[in-house]
Order: structure tokens, then C-alpha cells, then sequence
């Protein structure tokens, strides 16, 4: 039981990381909003990062909302999906991965 416990801690810590590592997505894409509105320097490695790793997912989400004018939306979008899946999806399996863990350690 013991076992079967560790290797769900481990799935629960893995969840955990990938919570984190969407927290930091949100920030590279807060980071490609702030650089539309200054309107950096496109050849900048920074930027070029920035556009390389936000805008595939930016134009999936383009693709399919109503064309707005100059206003872009879809970071809004982006945002509001990847809290929907942190707190919906991540922090759920998360906390019931720990709950069966802990159960199972204190049962076994």
C-alpha cells in the first residue's frame, strides 16, 4: 500500500508541476501583451521568444473568435483557459491524488 501511495504523491507532484509551469506561461503571455503595446523591436531574441512560444496558441484562439478590430481578445482568452484549468482540472486531481495518498499511508 505503501508503494502504491508513493507512486501517487508522485502523479500528485508531476500535477503540481505542471500547474507551475502554466503559472509561468501566463506570465510569458502577459509578457507578449505588454510587448504589443510598446511595439518592440521584432528582431530582439526576447521578443522573438516571446511571440514564438504565445502566438500559436494566441492564433488557435483567434481562429475562432469574431473578428474585433484592433482589439485582441484572445489573450483574455488564454488566460481565463488556463485558470479554468488549474483550478478545474489541476487543482482537483491534485488534491485527490493527496487525499488517496494520504489514505492509503495511514490505512497501510
Amino acid at each position: 500500500m505503501v508503494l502504491l501511495a508513493n507512486i501517487l504523491l508522485a502523479f500528485a507532484k508531476l500535477i503540481e508541476l505542471a500547474s507551475g509551469l502554466l503559472t509561468l506561461y501566463k506570465y510569458i503571455l502577459l509578457a507578449s501583451v505588454i510587448v504589443s503595446w510598446v511595439n518592440a523591436d521584432p528582431y530582439n531574441p526576447l521578443v522573438s521568444f516571446i511571440h514564438r512560444v504565445t502566438e500559436p496558441v494566441l492564433r488557435r484562439i483567434r481562429r475562432h473568435m469574431p473578428d474585433t478590430g484592433m482589439l485582441d481578445l484572445s489573450p483574455i482568452v488564454a488566460f481565463a483557459a488556463i485558470y479554468v484549468l488549474q483550478i478545474i482540472v489541476f487543482d482537483t486531481v491534485y488534491h485527490y491524488l493527496m487525499s488517496i495518498s494520504m489514505s492509503l499511508k495511514i490505512g497501510g
